[in-house]
């Protein structure tokens, strides 16, 4: 079944992980999705190796899938005019070049508009592409750092910082530009002109802060670190259980005396400490050192079954590969077989969003280097000759 945005095709001059998680997000979405790797080399996460799948880097057919791939050489005037051609007949382009590159290349967006008034841009970048940092590269530590969001990652504020396991800015950025580009798309069908759209790290980061700018805001302080704890009700945290590890999340006071009750704790409601949730955050390490000791008399399987009972929201700490074999992971399709033309069938991760009507076959492997030139270029017009000539000149691989 085709997904619901079938038809939007899209140019994704981007590798890495921003700009590769936005076209991933619209290939899903079922736009074919055109992924234009440089020449030499490709995409930079071909060389993330280990790990690999025959040779293939797990990284790079992680975040391709669902892609169809070609080679171009940009810096060849012939390899320009290709990508010139191809944006006469798409609706997109994604590029997550430092500011001014698509300029020199000769196909910024005043080009690109020239070309086809109703394409659609969509820059990622470190910063954006205005203001003080436009200029400056980006990467995820470095934009989390910036954002906020390490000054309050880790257990305390004693600590060294610490990142977000996941580059949480790359790939929220991706998310991000999917969502600016869908509201072009839909601006475009009022208008029947496409625009810019500029989204980038630095903002991806800021916007994963606001409770603690909500805290910062009202109180004219920055909050520190928690490690698993909520900045604004308690307990919401994970616990040492007899065995691993649990979350708990009692956030407000149905789900705090669902908590009490389940651990046979129910006087603590009559302590004035933790009688409400102003009090029990102002007390909150108090109440862990009265919590902590009770959880480590069961299992995390056991008090998981307990707490389900009491409808009291909670879960086990997965690990990659448990969460993979989880079956609601399985259920849900977040995990799913697709098929590389080298590494044969493997597991990615799936779609996070499903349709009633229109959800696309997410069974398309990432392409090898150069995979479907010779059909893309077809499909554009170019003949057989013109293709081998470019292959010989080395503008097309």
């Amino acid at each position: 079944m085709p997904g619901p945005i079938k038809g939007v095709k899209v140019l994704e001059l981007a590798q890495i992980m921003a700009g590769p998680t936005c076209g991933l997000m619209l290939a899903d979405l079922g736009a074919e999705v055109i992924k234009i790797e440089k020449i030499p080399g490709g995409d930079d996460t071909r060389r993330f190796v280990p790990p690999d799948i025959n040779g293939e880097a797990s990284a790079f057919m992680m975040m391709n899938r669902n892609k169809k791939g070609i080679a171009i050489n940009l810096k060849e005037k012939e390899g320009i005019d290709i990508f010139k051609s191809m944006v006469k007949s798409s609706d997109v382009v994604i590029e997550n070049y430092r500011k001014g590159t698509m300029e020199k290349l000769g196909i910024g967006y005043d080009e690109l508009k020239k070309i086809n008034p109703k394409i659609i841009l969509c820059e990622i970048s470190g910063y954006g592409r205005t203001g003080p940092y436009a200029n400056k590269g980006g990467f995820d530590l470095v934009a989390q750092g910036m954002s906020g969001l390490m000054s309050i990652t880790g257990e305390s504020i004693e600590k060294p910082p610490m990142k977000v396991g996941a580059p949480l800015t790359d790939i929220t950025a991706g998310i991000l530009g999917a969502t600016g580009v869908l509201a072009a798309l839909i601006s475009r069908n009022k208008t029947g002109l496409g625009q810019r759209v500029d989204t980038s790290l630095y903002e991806a980061g800021i916007v994963h802060t606001y409770w603690q700018s909500a805290i910062a805001v009202a109180t004219g302080k920055s909050p520190g670190p928690l490690g698993s704890a909520h900045p604004l009700t308690a307990p919401y945290q994970a616990f040492k259980t007899k065995d691993n590890w649990i979350t708990v999340g009692a956030s407000n006071q149905n789900t705090w005396l669902k908590l009490i009750k389940a651990l046979n704790k129910e006087e603590l409601q009559e302590d004035p400490r933790f009688n409400n949730n102003d009090n029990r955050m102002k007390n909150l390490n108090d109440l862990v050192k009265l919590i902590q000791p009770e959880l480590k008399k069961k299992t995390s399987n056991e008090w998981i079954k307990i707490f389900d009972k009491e409808g009291l929201p909670c879960g086990p700490i997965n690990s990659i590969t448990d969460m993979h074999k989880d079956p609601h992971t399985l259920d849900r399709k977040m995990i799913i077989e697709v098929d590389n033309k080298i590494a044969g069938k493997s597991k990615a991760v799936g779609m996070p969003i499903k349709f009633s009507e229109t959800n696309n076959d997410l069974s398309k492997g990432a392409p090898i280097f150069g995979q479907h030139t010779d059909a893309i270029l077809k499909d554009f017009g170019y003949t057989t000759g013109q293709i081998d000539e470019f292959k010989s000149k080395g503008v097309v691989a």
